[in-house]
């Protein structure tokens, strides 16, 4: 079916909302699920079928197909947005998705790696950070995972804005990274003076060993052969460097690297508002999920030192 509504739809997020190609994919896919449920035609029957028993029976529909609560979550909550959509254009009176009771999710705490690992990897890699030069490609190669790696610490931006950086977003002077976050939002980064160095080294590498015409527009990290960094090489400069250090347990991603530094600054007493604003969320729900962490690390803390745990729970010795 080729739906007006969901075209203009389509559009609205493209162009209003800005929100990203993998995203605007996944909508498109969601809603054409929809209608092949419904056995939309038209719009009119789109529509008529925006009702909520019929959003009841899709859910009961997606979870016979054996998907998960919070995929089946995210096709709603695609739903609801569309029907908001429908309701700015009069095309509906209210957002029927509203009176829809959502499948329970389990709440899935960050994963983070532990402090002792990253200083670890840090301390091993210092080498490729210095201003000892290695003017083979190995070497450029080295300087450019730790470079990646040490970004992404520093910073706890995602994959996606690491590779969207361009050379002339740091600004050395006032020791500020500038990041593109989702819906074109941007927001500055405060440097640490190692980092500011370390990537001033990387750079010189690039100028010195790859070739191109490089400037303040192009893209911060390139490989030996001048190609910007895309998504699925990041994961693997991840998953490399953290599998050849040792020691990291779990999922190794750029993401569990953005945890990682969450939570570090959340225990070491940063505010939640502040940490809001360096990741970039576009609300405090999003940055409150890291105090889960907090918690349970208090807990573990509270059950091997506080005197009563020791006791079981009693009073006295």
């Amino acid at each position: 079916m080729e739906s007006l509504l969901i075209s203009r739809y389509m559009e609205h997020i493209s162009i209003v909302r800005r929100y990203s190609d993998r995203t605007r994919v996944i909508y498109g896919q969601c809603l054409a699920d929809f209608c092949a449920f419904v056995q939309a035609g038209s719009d009119d029957v789109l529509v008529s079928s925006l009702i909520p028993n019929m959003i009841r029976g899709y859910e009961v529909h997606l979870l016979e197909q054996d998907m998960k609560a919070r995929t089946v979550n995210l096709h709603i909550s695609v739903l609801s947005g569309f029907c908001g959509f429908l309701v700015k254009e009069g095309r509906l009176k209210s957002n029927p998705v509203k009176l829809v009771k959502r499948p329970k999710t389990e709440k899935r705490l960050p994963e983070f790696f532990r402090q002792e690992d990253i200083r670890n990897y840090f301390r091993t890699t210092d080498i490729y950070a210095s201003d000892i030069p290695d003017l083979t490609p190995e070497g450029y190669r080295h300087r450019l995972h730790r470079a990646v790696i040490s970004t992404l610490f520093n910073t706890g931006i995602r994959r996606a804005e690491l590779v969207g950086l361009k050379r002339g977003d740091v600004d050395f002077s006032r020791k500020v990274m500038r990041v593109r976050g989702k819906g074109d939002k941007v927001r500055e980064i405060p440097l640490l003076p190692s980092f500011c160095k370390e990537i001033s080294l990387y750079l010189q590498a690039v100028d010195t060993m790859v070739d191109g015409d490089w400037t303040s527009a192009s893209p911060m990290f390139v490989t030996i052969r001048g190609r910007a960094v895309y998504p699925a090489l990041v994961d693997r400069i991840v998953r490399q460097e953290l599998e050849a250090a040792g020691g990291f347990s779990g999922r190794k991603s750029p993401h569990v690297l953005r945890h990682t530094v969450a939570t570090g600054l959340l225990d070491d007493g940063a505010d939640l508002n502040s940490i809001k604003e360096f990741l970039g969320h576009s609300s405090l729900a999003a940055t409150q999920v890291y105090t889960h962490n907090s918690i349970e690390k208090l807990k573990n803390v509270y059950e091997s030192a506080h005197p009563r745990a020791k006791n079981g729970g009693r009073n006295g010795d």
